[in-house]
């Protein structure tokens, strides 16, 4: 964000974005980018980019699920909550100090 700085409220709402989405799942990005996406663009950034991650696990738990007929499931399923937990908090983390942040293994079903 060149030239200009970041309010509390912005960092807090892009800080918002990825935790929320640890308990609510995609809901969490997809209200506080409805809410205060268009107020702030770096808010907007930040629950698009927790948005796709949170969908992209939708996905993945999905085909954890059915993998548990393989019983390969059962072992995916808590690391991609680990993965969850863990890359959200990264993500959140870096949102509170004004930096931008990428998922690793994330679609980017929305821009």
């Amino acid at each position: 964000m060149a030239g200009r700085q970041l309010s509390p409220d912005e960092t807090t709402w892009s800080l918002l974005a990825h935790l929320s989405g640890i308990v609510l799942g995609f809901l969490g990005p997809l209200l506080v980018m409805l809410i205060k996406g268009n107020e702030s663009p770096y808010t907007r950034r930040n629950a698009v980019e927790a948005l796709n991650f949170q969908i992209t696990l939708v996905i993945a738990y999905v085909i954890s699920a059915l993998l548990m007929v393989l019983l390969i499931g059962f072992l995916l399923l808590p690391l991609l909550y680990v993965a969850d937990v863990v890359f959200s908090v990264l993500a959140g983390v870096a949102a509170s100090k004004g930096q931008d942040y990428r998922y690793p293994f994330t679609w980017r079903f929305i821009s």
